[in-house]
């Protein structure tokens, strides 16, 4: 077993999703075609121009990933290279420089070795969630790309997204508010995104829900996703269905669930699909990082009330697939895909 340093005074148990000052986080500028080797920096605020383009032009976009402690004291990260590779076609899309997959990777390998004393321990339900903020710096007046970025990355403990956890929460279908284009920027992680879904999430809040269903913005036919995760279903017969949209974001969290329902010989759909079809499914869910799955027993959908089983119950295969996930990337079963990577905390 490895020694594990003395942890931060947390009750980790009872973590909220939400932001916990940790001892560092890293900058990275990309400056003269090139980036530098980052730095380490105690205050947790970033000094940039009154006129960089993050501020003015939303040139801004950022992931968001988990490091696990497993039983025997060591860290995993979850899938560092696949947000790197996602960061990578966000900055693509609104003419930022993204960092190289390699240099990503080991800064969230060093901002948890920095900050390893906010890892929660093992078996608390809580993990070191990273985040990698990518943003254009150079102060401008003028619609343009900025010259120079800055890749800033942060750590901090966080418990499950929904305060319920595991328990199944209640969906509203959002009908007035669109979240994303076709044709547009909806399959990117950009802040934007999150912030023109806000007034509808709130809204379903304020009416007892605890997130909102989205749908197309072209037909209000099609499902897109949640304000925070993906949206998946599973059929009567047991087929995992999720929808396939040039708006949604793709989640890694579905990207994995997807291939781990091929492992556990559960049929997958990944398509479109009708709001008109939610009545006929057995189990829903919501798919992400900061979820991993959250089972829904209900969804409001106009004057129609879908449920699937009651407030405490967890449908089978969605409970089967969040097992399979968390065992993978608590170290608690074996990895065949190669999704974790062990961060040398020594």
């Amino acid at each position: 077993m490895k020694e594990t340093m003395h942890k931060a005074d947390l009750n980790w148990a009872e973590l909220p999703f939400d932001y916990v000052r940790t001892d560092c986080h890293l900058e990275y500028v990309y400056r003269d075609g090139k980036w530098d080797e980052g730095r380490v920096v105690e205050d947790d605020t970033v000094t940039i121009s009154v006129a960089s383009t993050c501020l003015h032009y939303g040139q801004e976009c950022f992931e968001g990933l988990k490091v696990y402690e497993t039983k025997d004291g060591r860290a995993l990260a979850f899938r560092s290279e696949e947000n790197a590779k996602r960061m990578a076609y966000t900055a693509k899309k609104t003419l930022m420089v993204a960092p190289p997959v390699d240099l990503f990777v080991d800064a969230v390998d060093r901002i948890a070795k920095l900050n390893r004393r906010f890892i929660p321990p093992y078996g608390s339900g809580a993990a070191l969630y990273v985040r990698p903020l990518l943003i254009g710096i150079t102060g401008t007046i003028g619609i343009k790309p900025s010259k120079e970025y800055m890749l800033a990355v942060l750590a901090t403990p966080v418990g499950p997204y929904f305060k319920s956890g595991l328990k199944p929460v209640r969906l509203w279908v959002e009908e007035e508010v669109d979240r994303a284009a076709p044709l547009g920027v909806g399959d990117a992680k950009l802040g934007g995104n999150y912030a023109a879904g806000l007034r509808a999430t709130y809204g379903a809040r304020d009416r007892g829900y605890a997130e909102v269903l989205f749908l197309d913005s072209k037909q209000h036919k099609y499902i897109d996703e949640s304000g925070s995760s993906n949206f998946f279903a599973i059929t009567k017969d047991g087929r995992y269905v999720t929808p396939k949209s040039s708006s949604i974001l793709p989640s890694i969290t579905n990207k994995s669930l997807i291939e781990l329902a091929g492992d556990l010989n559960i049929p997958v759909e990944h398509r479109a699909v009708e709001v008109s079809e939610l009545p006929n499914f057995a189990e829903a869910g919501l798919a992400g990082t900061a979820t991993i799955i959250t089972p829904v027993y209900a969804i409001q959908h106009g004057k129609k009330l879908i449920q699937y089983g009651g407030p405490n119950d967890v449908g089978p295969v969605s409970g089967r697939l969040r097992d399979a996930l968390l065992a993978i990337q608590t170290g608690d079963a074996p990895d065949p895909h190669g999704w974790t990577h062990e961060i040398q905390l020594d």
